[in-house]
């Protein structure tokens, strides 16, 4: 072998031990990124199960109350069908007694023609009066006045229901 020969195979033994040590080094840093990584990607994974829990926790908290709305809403909505549907029957009751002469409905006359004398403006203690005469209805006069305050009865309790509704539902 001449000298050129071994110096040239000198250096390439020198450029093998090169690549081999870079490659080495490589190794040891995809090793150690590798390790960095895994442990980033752990972290990581950490913060999106504690995200995922509050988000969890939120929805069912927001669950739960809306829940509570519901019950709430569901028992108002049941008194709300018993007031009205108790009114219904207190007005039938009075409309049956009407229509049966059970009940009459009178009203308080301003002026007693046989004695002359002027019932007094201001309101007394309430009871029944005997000296001041009484006009009786015409039954079907008072079906039609039983008639206006069921309408009246039943949108005053309409007006609570939603009333409640809207305390209920509004923050």
């Amino acid at each position: 072998m001449t000298p050129v020969q071994k110096l040239a195979g000198l250096v390439l033994i020198i450029l093998m031990l090169m690549a081999g040590a870079a490659g080495v080094t490589w190794q040891v840093q995809d090793w150690r990124m590798g390790e960095k990584l895994a442990e980033q990607a752990g972290l990581h994974e950490d913060d999106l199960a504690a995200i995922s829990n509050a988000a969890a926790a939120q929805a069912r908290a927001e669950q739960d109350k809306r829940l509570a709305t519901e019950q709430q809403l569901a028992t108002q909505d049941q008194q709300h069908i018993k007031e009205l549907s108790d009114a219904q029957r207190n007005q039938a009751r009075l409309r049956d007694q009407l229509a049966t002469a059970d009940v009459r409905l009178s009203v308080l006359l301003s002026e007693d023609p046989a004695s002359g004398c002027n019932v007094p403006s201001s309101p007394g203690t309430v009871g029944v009066v005997h000296a001041a005469r009484r006009a009786q209805l015409d039954p079907a006069h008072a079906q039609r006045i039983i008639a206006i305050t069921d309408a009246g009865d039943q949108g005053l309790i309409a007006l609570r229901a939603c009333q409640a509704y809207v305390r209920t539902v509004a923050p």
